[in-house]
């Protein structure tokens, strides 16, 4: 009885290191590649960055404290961003004057970019929830105070931008 238990046990923790380790590397060989890819996109998808600042003190302690968590938490913040980010792009678009098809290749691979480090991330892991109550405050007091304007947006971009760049850095500090 005790030794089937034992022999389920272990092949309990072989499966769910393979996941940890298929993660690993996909984030170690692909996720540089989608980052610089994304990164780019939203740069080319309108002007000039904005030299203005949104009204929203960015969450540097948030940051500063991922850099010393462990590698799992760093993935799950990882996951949770991306997907704070994505919900951000799914407001009122109608005054952006972004180049389209750039836009919305930027949002797919986004979207894939989410899809993959939601793999690595257990179903039982929390979201930070000062990183959700800050892209909160991002929405409510640019997008939603700025009535969803072309400047509100660029405001958006300009902290997407900083966000993925930071997280690219949290990215390269893991290995």
């Amino acid at each position: 009885m005790y030794t089937m238990q034992s022999w389920t046990c272990i092949f309990l923790v072989i499966c769910s290191m393979q996941r940890v380790c298929r993660c690993c590397d996909w984030i170690r060989n692909h996720y540089g590649l989608l980052s610089a890819e994304y990164l780019s996109l939203l740069d080319q998808m309108g002007g000039d960055i904005t030299e203005q600042d949104a009204p929203v003190l960015s969450p540097t302690s948030l940051y500063r404290h991922i850099d010393d968590a462990e590698f799992e938490d760093k993935v799950r913040f990882l996951n949770e961003t991306i997907y704070q980010i994505k919900k951000q792009f799914d407001g009122n678009m109608k005054a952006v004057t972004w180049d389209k098809k750039n836009l919305d290749d930027f949002l797919n691979i986004l979207e894939r970019q989410f899809e993959n480090l939601n793999s690595c991330v257990s179903p039982a892991m929390k979201p930070e929830r000062r990183l959700k109550r800050y892209f909160k405050k991002l929405n409510r007091k640019v997008l939603r105070k700025m009535n969803y304007s072309a400047q509100a947006w660029e405001l958006i971009r300009k902290e997407t931008q900083r966000h993925l760049q930071r997280l690219e850095i949290l990215v390269g500090k893991m290995y």
